[in-house]
């Protein structure tokens, strides 16, 4: 397994304006790919959009879903990644043969889908359907896997990817800077995104507060460490529907550790080499192997009802 070099991006994606957010995925992954990039990563619904998906009808959502692979968007996708020869993840709303709507993320190149995962726990749209299983695939000789946004707030989802085989896990999201009774989290005032240019230190000390970066930091940097995976975690920046979206789209390696980290205050994007000794070499990989299953296998199988509850969405 050779080393990989990966890039991860931000952008203000326009709400259901798919020509627009195709172009600026193409722009990145042009710049991206002329800097040695081989694989290119994008948030959650970087193709269409997210928040406002909550105020969308099913029949609103179904004519805004499409089918994989023979949707527009997904063949736009395949033909960028063929014309700059590249891996490329973006990801919008799916509907299948019988209108089940699902979030959904792909992989793509240049030859066609080579990866499609459904988000395990979706709520931006009550009509929308959980996917029902985890997915893992090949990226030049590395194993892959997805997780959307919220699907990596559960341990267990990292954990069992990891045990499938994953090196990297791509981990697209649309986060931070929403409401939630945790000490110091809330929105962040539009109009110091509009005033970003003339008072950047403002907008950034929110961006890399409570509100945003600092809780980040909580735990994404703990999914790495514990599997001892690669982490390619990709957010928008800027106006998401009604909120403000702080971006910081980063890498991170099996210690933990960021390699790379979008820190414009706009669209931007950034790039790590991977290389495989580390993920033998980090810490997880001796605590993985010292694992005693007999012990708590029966406990984590336990029956349990699950039960989603997204603050921002409740307190709004």
């Amino acid at each position: 397994m050779e080393s990989l070099k990966i890039a991860t991006a931000q952008f203000e994606t326009r709400d259901n304006d798919k020509a627009y957010n195709l172009s600026v995925i193409r722009e990145i992954c042009s710049k991206a790919s002329g800097e040695g990039a081989q694989v290119v990563a994008f948030h959650e619904c970087s193709v269409c959009g997210y928040t406002f998906a909550k105020e969308l009808s099913r029949e609103e959502l179904l004519a805004i879903a499409e089918p994989i692979p023979s949707g527009k968007s997904t063949q736009t996708l395949i033909s960028i990644a063929k014309e700059f020869n590249i891996t490329l993840l973006a990801g919008f709303f799916e509907k299948d043969s019988n209108d089940n709507i699902y979030k959904a993320q792909i992989c793509v190149d240049g030859n066609g889908l080579k990866a499609k995962y459904r988000k395990l726990h979706p709520f931006i749209n009550p009509h929308i359907l959980p996917g029902d299983r985890y997915v893992v695939f090949d990226i030049k000789g590395w194993k892959c896997g997805i997780l959307i946004c919220y699907d990596n707030n559960i341990i267990e989802n990292v954990r069992a990817t990891k045990l499938l085989g994953a090196d990297i896990i791509f981990m697209p999201h649309v986060t931070m800077c929403t409401l939630s009774p945790r000490p110091g989290a809330g929105l962040v005032d539009p109009a110091l995104w509009e005033k970003r240019d003339a008072d950047p230190t403002t907008l950034r000390q929110e961006f890399d507060g409570l509100k945003g970066r600092s809780w980040l930091m909580k735990w994404l940097p703990a999914r790495a460490y514990d599997n001892a995976v690669y982490v390619v975690f990709s957010n928008p920046i800027g106006k998401d529907y009604n909120e403000i979206k702080n971006g910081c789209s980063m890498i991170l390696d099996p210690f933990g550790d960021i390699l790379a980290e979008c820190r414009k205050l706009g669209d931007d994007y950034v790039t790590a080499t991977l290389i495989p000794e580390k993920l033998t070499q980090a810490g997880g990989h001796r605590y993985l192997n010292a694992r005693r299953p007999e012990l708590y296998a029966d406990i984590i199988s336990q029956p349990h009802t699950s039960v989603q509850k997204v603050a921002w969405l409740t307190e709004e």
